[in-house]
C-alpha cells in the first residue's frame, strides 16, 4: 500500500470548534493572536517538547497543526504522521483562520492579529 506524498490537510472551515489545534509558530506570533485552547509548541522546540504533543493526542484525538501560512505546520504534520499520530495540516494557517473570521484570542486581552 502506498500513501504517496499527499499530506493530510483540511481548510479552516473543516476544523471542529473543539479540535486539538497544535500551533507551531514562535512565541511572538503566538502572543499576537492564537486559537483559544490551542497547544503552543514552537517548531524550534518541537523535538524537545514532543512528549507534550503525544500526551495531548493520547486520547486518540486528531491534531490539527497550524502555523502562519502552512509551511512549518506541513513539516510538523509530516513528522507526526511518520510517528503514527493522526495529524492534519491546516491549509492557509492563521492567515486563513483570520480571513475566515474564526475566533482568535491573546493571553493579555489585547486585540488579536496574525503576525
Amino acid at each position: 500500500m502506498s500513501f504517496g506524498a499527499a499530506l493530510p490537510a483540511v481548510d479552516v472551515a473543516g476544523v471542529p470548534a473543539d479540535a486539538l489545534v497544535l500551533d507551531v509558530r514562535e512565541a511572538d506570533e503566538w502572543a499576537a493572536g492564537h486559537v483559544e485552547g490551542a497547544l503552543h509548541v514552537p517548531m524550534s522546540a518541537f523535538v524537545a517538547r514532543f512528549g507534550e504533543v503525544t500526551e495531548a493526542v493520547a486520547e486518540g484525538r486528531r491534531a490539527y497543526v497550524m502555523c502562519r501560512v502552512g509551511g512549518r505546520s506541513a513539516q510538523v504534520t509530516q513528522y507526526l504522521v511518520q510517528q503514527g499520530i493522526d495529524a492534519v495540516n491546516i491549509d492557509g494557517g492563521m492567515l486563513a483562520w483570520e480571513g475566515a473570521g474564526r475566533p482568535m484570542v491573546t493571553d493579555n486581552g489585547s486585540p488579536a492579529f496574525v503576525l
